[in-house]
Parts: C-alpha cells; sequence; structure tokens
C-alpha cells in the first residue's frame, strides 16, 4: 500500500494542486485568455453531454421504492447543508473571510457525488442500489436545483448574483448537454458504457482545463493577495466541522426514523458528500471569471476532506456489518 492510500489522499486532487500552481506561475492572459475561455465553454458542454449519456435509466429506477430514504438525503443535500451555510455568517468576519464565506454557501448549494457516495456506501455494507438512485437523482437535480439555491442563497447575503442570467447560462451550457446526452443514450450507450475509462478521463480533463482557466483569471486579480494561509487554515477548519455536523445530524436522524443499518450507512455516505465534478464546471458558468478561483477553493478542501473521513468510517461502518452478520449467522 502506498503512502496516498495511506493517508487517503485523492491522486486526483494532487492533479488539481499541481494545476493551480501552473496556473499560479504561467496564467494565461491576453490572446490565450480568450482561446482557453472558448476551450473551457466547450470542455464543459462535453462534460455534461458524457454525464447525460453515462445515465442508465435502469439505475435511477432501481431502489426507487425506498423513498424515505431519498428523501432524508436530498433533504441533507438541499436543506440542510445550505441552512449551515446560512448559520456560518456568524463566523464572518471573526473567522472567515466574506469571500470565503461565499465560497462555503457554494458549496452548500451543490449536488451529491455520485461515484464516492456508491464507492463507500459498497465498501460500508450499505444499501447500494438505493446508494444509486440517491446520488444519481442528486446529481440530477442539482443541475436544475443548485443555480436556484446559488441566487437564493448569495441574494439573501447581498450577493450580486443574476439568479435569471445564472438560469438561462445553466440551461444553454449544462442542461441542454445533459438532456441531449441522455437522449442519445440508445445510439450511443453501448459505446460510453464500453469506454468509461475514457469517459472517466474526458471528464477529468475538462475539470482540470476549468481550474487552469480560474485559476488563471484569479491570479491576475491577485488571488494570493486575498488568500493567505490563515485563510487555507479556516477552510480546512471549517470543512471538518461542517462534515462532522453534517455526518453526525444524518446518523442520529437516520436512527430515530428506524432505519437499518444498511440504511443509515447510504443515508451518512450519500447525505454527506458535495460533487467537485459538478462543482467546477458549474462555478465557471455562474461567477465571473475572477472570482471562480477563490469560490471554488473550499469545495476542493472539502472535497479531500469528505474523500480522508469517509474511508476511515467505511471500515468502521464494514467491521460493524461483520459482526452482525456473524451474530445473525450464529442464531440459525
Amino acid at each position: 500500500m502506498s503512502w496516498l492510500q495511506r493517508l487517503r489522499i485523492d491522486k486526483f486532487l494532487l492533479v488539481l494542486i499541481l494545476v493551480v500552481i501552473i496556473a499560479s506561475l504561467f496564467p494565461c492572459e491576453g490572446g490565450w485568455k480568450i482561446f482557453f475561455a472558448h476551450l473551457t465553454t466547450a470542455a464543459i458542454a462535453l462534460l455534461f453531454f458524457m454525464h447525460g449519456a453515462k445515465l442508465s435509466r435502469t439505475a435511477v429506477i432501481a431502489g426507487m421504492s425506498h423513498w424515505r430514504l431519498h428523501l432524508v438525503v436530498f433533504l441533507s443535500t438541499f436543506a440542510l447543508f445550505p441552512l449551515l451555510g446560512l448559520a456560518m455568517n456568524l463566523l464572518v468576519p471573526g473567522v472567515m473571510t466574506p469571500m470565503v464565506y461565499l465560497g462555503f454557501l457554494y458549496l452548500c448549494a451543490l449536488p451529491a457525488t455520485v461515484q464516492s457516495s456508491i464507492a463507500f456506501t459498497s465498501a460500508a455494507g450499505g444499501n447500494v442500489a438505493a446508494a444509486i438512485c440517491s446520488a444519481s437523482a442528486s446529481s440530477i437535480l442539482g443541475v436544475f436545483l443548485s443555480p436556484l439555491l446559488v441566487g437564493a442563497l448569495m441574494h439573501t447575503q447581498g450577493g450580486d448574483t443574476d439568479v435569471l442570467q445564472a438560469i438561462g447560462a445553466i440551461m444553454l451550457q449544462l442542461i441542454v448537454p445533459f438532456v441531449v446526452g441522455h437522449l442519445m443514450r440508445p445510439l450511443i450507450g453501448k459505446w460510453v458504457d464500453r469506454h468509461r475509462k475514457l469517459i472517466n478521463i474526458t471528464d477529468r480533463s475538462s475539470i482540470l482545463l476549468v481550474v487552469y482557466s480560474a485559476f488563471s483569471a484569479a491570479i491576475v486579480e491577485n488571488l494570493w493577495h486575498k488568500i493567505d494561509g490563515w485563510s487555507l487554515l479556516t477552510i480546512l477548519m471549517m470543512s471538518l466541522l461542517l462534515l462532522a455536523v453534517v455526518m453526525m445530524v444524518n446518523t442520529y436522524a437516520a436512527r430515530w426514523l428506524g432505519f437499518d443499518t444498511a440504511g443509515e450507512i447510504t443515508i451518512v455516505f450519500c447525505g454527506s458528500k458535495k460533487s467537485l465534478a459538478n462543482g467546477i464546471p458549474m462555478a465557471n458558468v455562474l461567477f465571473p471569471a475572477a472570482t471562480v478561483g477563490v469560490m471554488v477553493l473550499p469545495l476542493m478542501i472539502f472535497h479531500q476532506v469528505q474523500l480522508m473521513v469517509c474511508a476511515l468510517l467505511a471500515q468502521r461502518y464494514a467491521g460493524k456489518m461483520a459482526k452482525q452478520r456473524a451474530i445473525l449467522d450464529a442464531t440459525k
């Protein structure tokens, strides 16, 4: 086992950090800035086209009978997180800067991540079919719901996000490619399923391109004069606190509502994630280029925190499920 695996560090996050460093040293300006802006727009459209093409209706239908579980997950993703984001306003400006706070507000409005939610649920012994349904539905709803939440949250805090303009941009750059991709699944679905690895490389390449463009624009606007070491430490500590509160609420809510351990696992892992894959491209559409880098910093750090914490928690749940199975087998 490598030291990265021992520390539960996501290799893709290391690549993202490398791209941020490259953008800091060699930001694109002038004609290259225009070129990368058009290339980024095309990459985001391709990314969401592939998201639509990958979406299997069978996977969405599977586990739909667990409506109570899905309702808890959706409330965690699109109600609990935003409410906690608004509560963080009490820490401004004493603990965090207004810009960092807006980044957390944006994070709280995002949908759940699909791959890691399912992977951790499976590793912990949870209800995988329900996890597939919840995570997929969250990702789909997020394309429509997250821009509305962002507009509402930013407006509450006196932000200048134009909700109608944001919805129009989302419709054109994200939803239209997503819907077209899903409608074309009968034609290209088998090819997409056979080339999942290539599609994943395309997805991640698109995200890296968006990150480079976003941080290039932010560097030109003196990003590292606005974000210092204290701000980065604050983001890390607040990410840990936010994740801990959400997981604790989800755990006790699942037990109070009478879910078994498998259902509790699904609720905890699906209801505590925020999607880097959706969040970074969406930020590029919603916010001015110069602010995107700052806005996604909390998301990038929260992404790594959630992976590390969930990896450890999945091991504990797996041990608990193994003991329950052993007891059940002994009583037979």
